[in-house]
């Protein structure tokens, strides 16, 4: 979809990328709802004030793509690929104070944001879909794609229904050719992970892998990298065993994080999971705004699946006093969808989920997921033997 550029051509194309939303005079008069494309191609709908706020986002994402260029151009183009102190590679104090600075430096630029036009780049690189990419035939996806032609499974099937549903209106996923290039990322993978085949969530991830990384095999191994390393085991498989853990470790964490929620929203009985597994299984790309949505993921593909954790918790934090007065089920919804639909502030998201929600180590969050995987099996297990029953009783 994109060719090769040089630098000038990709600053060029990066200025270009970041529009400044200017709604009419009678927009700003009135206040009313207004609709704008954001850089992604999705139609969002918003007040003045989103808009305003997605201009200021969009300043601070120019100011940070000059600090990219400008380690570029004094560090490197590849300067965040320099070897990690925790791979074990022998390195002189020296070098390994320069690696500790450069570690440093990644993570707090990549909380601050990567820049539209480097983000295939990097996420290519930091979450290991390269060296993945890398231990096979340089002709593989293409040569899975043309074995594949034709086959049907109930994974293909059910790929083809949910095709139209994804990102309905979108000027390029939603046409044959987006709907053709969405269909050959998802049904490649469900013949590479026959596990998981295909899982309904997969197709919006996908498709905004897609969006980023430009080429179908870039989304595609993209992809199985996402499925298969960064995120828990078992979470797109058939019983969903690995997204009912995630839930229960969410409503866990969320007891120790936000009491005061957790409680009120345990004596009006509401389930958490009503609300975090569609954030778990779409990884925020059906909830938040498309742009607030990469730049969780540009966290995400670098720090690993426990960002899911902290944005989740931030999202209830951000309207604890609003939660706290709510008194029936359908309310905490409405505020909560309310809520993430319209963050179109990224920073503020961030600064929420990793300043007041406080530490949570990857160490910490398996050891929950391990003290849930007995119950989750159990209970899927008590599910199972229920099914099967009705099925002998209906002979």
């Amino acid at each position: 979809m994109y060719g090769t550029q040089g630098k000038l051509d990709i600053a060029f194309e990066f200025q270009s990328q970041i529009p400044i939303l200017r709604p009419s005079i009678h927009s700003r008069r009135a206040n009313i709802t207004v609709k704008f494309q954001d850089l992604y191609g999705f139609t969002v709908e918003g007040n003045v004030d989103d808009v305003n706020v997605l201009n200021e986002v969009r300043e601070k994402v120019r100011q940070q793509g000059r600090v990219w260029w400008a380690l570029e151009a004094s560090k490197g183009a590849n300067w965040y690929l320099q070897p990690s102190i925790s791979e074990g590679i022998a390195l002189k104090s020296s070098l390994k104070l320069s690696v500790l600075a450069n570690a440093i430096t990644l993570k707090r630029l990549i909380r601050k944001g990567i820049p539209p036009v480097l983000r295939p780049k990097v996420w290519f690189s930091l979450s290991g879909a390269a060296k993945k990419k890398s231990t096979v035939p340089e002709s593989y996806y293409n040569d899975l794609i043309k074995a594949v032609e034709g086959k049907v499974t109930a994974a293909t099937r059910q790929i083809d229904h949910d095709l139209p549903r994804t990102f309905p209106g979108h000027p390029w996923l939603d046409t044959p050719d987006g709907h053709a290039a969405l269909r050959r990322v998802l049904v490649g993978y469900s013949f590479r992970d026959s596990d998981v085949g295909y899982c309904q969530g997969l197709n919006y991830v996908a498709a905004l892998l897609l969006l980023v990384m430009k080429t179908e095999e870039d989304a595609f191994w993209m992809l199985s990298v996402l499925v298969e390393n960064v995120l828990v085991n078992d979470c797109y498989t058939n019983n969903l065993s690995g997204c009912h853990v995630e839930q229960r470790v969410f409503k866990d964490l969320l007891a120790k994080k936000c009491p005061r929620i957790a409680i009120h929203l345990e004596e009006l009985e509401f389930d958490v999971s009503l609300v975090a597994t569609e954030w778990f299984l779409c990884l925020f790309s059906k909830s938040l705004p498309s742009e607030t949505t990469l730049r969780v993921w540009d966290v995400l593909f670098y720090e690993g699946a426990k960002v899911l954790f902290h944005v989740a918790l931030a999202i209830f934090k951000m309207k604890e006093e609003e939660l706290l007065l709510t008194h029936h089920a359908g309310d905490v919804i409405n505020i909560l969808q309310k809520t993430s639909h319209h963050l179109f502030d990224p920073d503020e998201l961030l600064t929420v989920a990793f300043e007041q929600i406080g530490s949570m180590t990857t160490n910490t969050i398996s050891k929950q997921r391990k003290k849930q995987e007995p119950a989750v099996m159990a209970e899927l297990d008590q599910r199972l033997r229920r099914l099967n029953s009705i099925k002998i009783d209906d002979k």
